[in-house]
């Protein structure tokens, strides 16, 4: 095998595996402090792609320029969710706050189809556009590399956030023991919403970065949803640093998946190592 095939295979891997690990941080957070699992999630990246589709085709805003609007609204998206949605049902028995995140995703998946139609979108003339990077014999797309750079940065704004500042211990407080938290004067309720609502901007940074080189459509975020809890599982529910691990080699998987296998079987093959993993290591690669 061709050394520059393989260099390529991981360069590819690596820049779309770096945009799953951003989708999958936002979800694992969530799991991470409030034990519920977001089937909501891959729905907020839709939204968000929709978003940055819109405003290119009715403003001519390039998703670049639109990235912090697109963010805001998403992380607005996100603490509606929690006020309106989970906070009413966080405390109810059994899979209930589960499954209202559930209908929530069926709810909007089927309002964007009425809304926008089922039809395949993407933006064209944008700033980044089809422009490729030549290294060597090596072909990097740019979109795709910039999406990843974007996406790694922010993936270690939210580390810094979590574990270095006062904000961030106070969400591990109420994570490790909500009633202690309370008895040291944390707002439980603004906890749960800021972490909502950082988990609703984690995917309006990928919907809008990925924008550059994706399509979109109703549907689009039932694919990535799947790949995220498949990234947060493989890493360990509530692990930022795994899920960050996991989502580049699922992406170097993918990729070569594709490559050596068939495009068709990509996914597939993610999800066999997947469960071969699982049943080596149940609690993921950093679980505890």
């Amino acid at each position: 095998m061709d050394i520059e095939i393989l260099l390529q295979i991981l360069i590819s891997g690596l820049l779309m595996g770096l945009i799953f690990a951003l989708i999958a941080v936002g979800l694992t957070l969530i799991w991470g402090v409030m034990d519920i699992l977001n089937f909501a999630h891959g729905e907020f990246l839709m939204l968000a792609m929709f978003f940055s589709f819109w405003m290119f085709s009715l403003w001519a805003i390039d998703p670049l320029w639109s990235l912090p609007v697109t963010v805001a609204l998403l992380f607005a998206i996100g603490v509606g969710t929690y006020y309106f949605i989970i906070k009413k049902v966080l405390n109810a028995p059994g899979l209930t706050a589960l499954l209202a995140t559930f209908g929530l995703s069926i709810l909007i998946k089927n309002l964007a189809q009425f809304f926008w139609t089922p039809d395949f979108r993407q933006v064209q003339g944008a700033i980044l556009g089809d422009k490729t990077l030549s290294i060597s014999n090596l072909n990097v797309s740019l979109p795709e590399l910039i999406a990843a750079c974007g996406s790694a940065l922010i993936t270690y704004l939210v580390y810094y956030l979590i574990f270095r500042t006062k904000t961030g211990r106070a969400i591990r407080a109420a994570a490790l023991d909500r009633d202690t938290a309370l008895l040291m004067g944390i707002n439980i309720d603004r906890v749960y919403a800021l972490t909502f609502g950082l988990g609703g901007a984690c995917v309006g940074v990928a919907g809008a970065l990925l924008m550059n080189f994706y399509y979109v459509f109703p549907s689009v975020g039932s694919l990535f949803g799947i790949l995220a809890f498949v990234t947060v599982a493989l890493g360990g529910f509530g692990n930022i640093t795994g899920a960050f691990y996991a989502g580049i080699l699922i992406g170097v998987v993918e990729t070569a998946g594709g490559v050596f296998v068939s495009p068709v079987f990509k996914y597939t093959i993610v999800f066999a190592m997947y469960l071969v993993i699982i049943s080596i290591r149940p609690k993921g690669l950093f679980g505890w």
